[in-house]
């Protein structure tokens, strides 16, 4: 709307058109927050299950970052992730099944470290940045949210 404000009177009934898809923006949104208000007040967690849906390939990112972390371009190690996830799904096996030495015909960054990738806690946490899913992060968010409603 602020575009309008420095727009000379001539130009005022050119835009009379572009509203519409603001006034629909606003009226798709009303519907989406009232959806997400059921969802959210009908929600039922079920911790198990969600713990027992998670799945190595979930920590291919993690991986890739282990080796930014050992000096790695990103470029290369997003290809040798996802070749580590092909040969654990070549073999029927979790990516965390794979022997160091399984991974270093990948790449020879990989060292017994790399069993500290396979830690799905530790993979949350790790998202630190604004907007991440580490535990602190999500307080501060929760936090700044009730902040905000009042």
């Amino acid at each position: 709307m602020m575009t309008y404000k420095g727009l000379p009177s001539t130009y005022n009934k050119d835009m009379q058109e572009d509203k519409e898809p603001m006034f629909d923006a606003v009226d798709t949104l009303t519907g989406s927050l009232q959806i997400t208000s059921a969802v959210i007040a009908t929600l039922k967690i079920n911790a198990d299950k969600m713990k027992n849906s998670l799945t190595g390939d979930m920590l291919a990112t993690d991986l890739a970052e282990y080796l930014v972390r050992k000096g790695v371009p990103f470029r290369q190690t997003h290809h040798i992730s996802g070749a580590a996830v092909k040969m654990a799904e070549d073999r029927g096996c979790q990516i965390s099944d794979l022997s160091v030495a399984d991974l270093q015909t990948l790449h020879p960054a990989f060292t017994d470290d790399v069993s500290a990738v396979w830690n799905f806690e530790r993979s949350v946490d790790n998202r630190s940045s604004i907007g991440g899913t580490s535990r602190v992060t999500v307080k501060a968010q929760i936090a700044l949210l009730k902040q905000w409603l009042q």
